[in-house]
């Protein structure tokens, strides 16, 4: 989680980045303001991790934030502006229901997806999938911390667990039937995914493995109907969150997925999913991802209708848990510089298992020979380590019942919210509504020729517009990332963010992740009249 700084420091952090490409090393320390110099010498950012951090001298500060860029990089500190969209929309993805619904009406009209990178490799995951067996649609951002691992398993393997959680007793008789006799599996999620989405392909046997055991436990249950929503969410986390951390503790006889599942428990990740089944809305989250609702009134007036609270210091409720959960003796540093344990920001997450392990266990999983430096492994008990676990992935499940007015779902990872408010995000998303509306033209009512076309755009290039994003997060991400500290759009702030080399770009700005789902208000209403 990175702190905002002042444009003029970003601008010179830029111009030093050349200059030490041109003339040597530099301490990053040197580009940071005093405030965060302050910070830093306090914290140093494990590699590769954009929310724990360590006690650390201001010799291993420097050491930790040394320029890793050598001369013969080539780096530009200014971008066209065709450069910076094509930056900006690497990620995006887009899908109309009426694509995965067979053309039958549903609340959910279409979704907008995005992501932009700060760590490398991006340590945020999204998922989006919809349920074969509920006809739900599944949406969900994944903030990984510690390396990607966590939420790459996480992001792979969570909507699988709900699928099964929701499935009738004859479902999972079929599906269990279907294993024994080693036959294919019933269809459980149609996942979409962006091309650049990555996959565990190597490992998917071993979690399968898993998932039957899961659906075996739940078919001794007898439920002839499966878990209701928000029992199958609360238990889809923390089954899987528990199974992450077993896993890693079986003998397991191949390496490489040895070495995963290392990676995975030892990592960490934040999760926030939401499920929509018709004009029912349920929320799970674990962390810090946040997600909200844009409500247009009657008058037309918009708001924001907050569905998730961040699991972190600075909420009451989450501080008051942790005080419950651990003697009084530990009121005073169970939560350290708003961090817990004075390490992780989030108070609720996948893997992590360094903060939920005993020592003993943690000493006793890392000596079976594991490479842990070549791996990256993460090894640090922090002080006043005394009764854990510490942390949880257990989610806060939220019910919402749609309605027309209702227009549209975000979800995103704290990037985006660590510099963007509620009420902004919602502004921004009406106005990239209306943008993408006028510019669009009606060629319902003109005739659509080439003399018109031609005269469209000519009209544009005289008025001096840009091609307006026609993904909404594109927007959001554009304006987290270029906005100055007086709200307004500044192309050179936002060239500079982008140009910002691999290694210094995590200091400036964090994983930004977003989903926008727009609610389709007829197919809302037609529920309501029965229809």
């Amino acid at each position: 989680m990175s702190s905002t700084l002042p444009f003029w420091i970003l601008k010179n952090s830029a111009r030093n980045s050349i200059a030490t490409l041109q003339g040597g090393r530099r301490f990053y320390s040197r580009c940071a303001s005093n405030r965060n110099k302050a910070r830093w010498r306090l914290f140093s950012q494990v590699p590769g991790s954009g929310k724990i951090s360590v006690p650390c001298s201001d010799v291993a500060l420097q050491k930790a934030y040394r320029h890793t860029s050598t001369e013969e990089d080539d780096f530009q500190l200014q971008l066209s502006p065709q450069q910076v969209n094509e930056v900006l929309r690497a990620g995006e993805s887009a899908h109309k229901t009426l694509d995965l619904v067979s053309g039958v009406p549903n609340s959910v009209l279409r979704f907008e997806s995005n992501q932009l990178a700060a760590n490398s490799p991006v340590e945020d995951r999204r998922g989006i999938a919809s349920c074969l067996q509920t006809n739900g649609l599944m949406f969900g951002i994944f903030d990984g911390h510690g390396g990607h691992a966590c939420a790459q398993a996480v992001s792979e393997r969570l909507f699988y667990y709900v699928a099964v959680s929701l499935m009738s007793q004859q479902t999972l008789e079929q599906m269990e039937g279907a294993m024994e006799s080693m036959k294919p599996l019933l269809p459980i999620l149609h996942w979409l995914k962006h091309p650049g989405d990555s996959i565990y392909k190597d490992v998917t046997s071993v979690h399968l493995d898993h998932l039957r055991v899961y659906w075996q436990e739940l078919l001794d249950l007898h439920m002839e109907m499966g878990l209701n929503i928000k029992e199958a969410l609360m238990h889809s986390f923390q089954r899987l969150d528990s199974d992450i951390s077993l896993e890693v503790q079986a003998p397991l006889e191949d390496e490489m997925t040895r070495n995963l599942s290392l990676q995975v428990a030892f990592s960490g990740a934040t999760a926030c999913m939401a499920h929509v089944d018709g004009v029912h809305l349920h929320v799970a989250n674990a962390g810090d991802c946040r997600a909200i609702l844009g409500v247009q009134e009657d008058n037309g007036m918009w708001s924001c209708l907050p569905l998730t609270c961040d699991h972190n210091a600075w909420n009451p409720a989450e501080l008051s848990r942790l005080k419950r959960e651990h003697p009084e003796s530990e009121d005073r540093t169970v939560i350290v510089d708003h961090r817990l344990l004075g390490v992780l920001m989030p108070c609720r997450a996948f893997g992590d298992v360094q903060l939920k392990w005993s020592k003993e266990l943690q000493h006793s999983v890392l000596e079976r020979g594991f490479d842990t430096e070549a791996l990256n492994i993460y090894q640090f008990t922090p002080p006043h380590y005394y009764t854990p676990p510490y942390l949880t992935a257990e989610p806060e499940v939220t019910y919402h019942r749609l309605r027309p007015q209702d227009k549209f779902l975000v979800l995103a990872s704290d990037g985006l919210w660590d510099v963007l408010g509620n009420e902004d995000v919602v502004r921004l998303v009406v106005e990239h509504l209306a943008e993408v509306g006028r510019h669009k033209p009606d060629l319902a009512r003109r005739p659509a020729h080439l003399g018109l076309m031609q005269s469209l755009l000519l009209q544009r290039k005289a008025q001096g517009l840009h091609a307006a994003d026609q993904n909404a997060a594109t927007r959001l991400i554009r304006h987290a990332i270029g906005t100055n500290e007086y709200g307004e759009m500044e192309p050179e702030r936002l060239t500079a963010m982008l140009t910002l080399p691999e290694d210094l770009a995590r200091m400036y700005r964090d994983d930004i992740t977003v989903t926008v789902v727009y609610f389709n208000a007829d197919s809302i209403d037609a529920y309501y009249k029965g229809g």
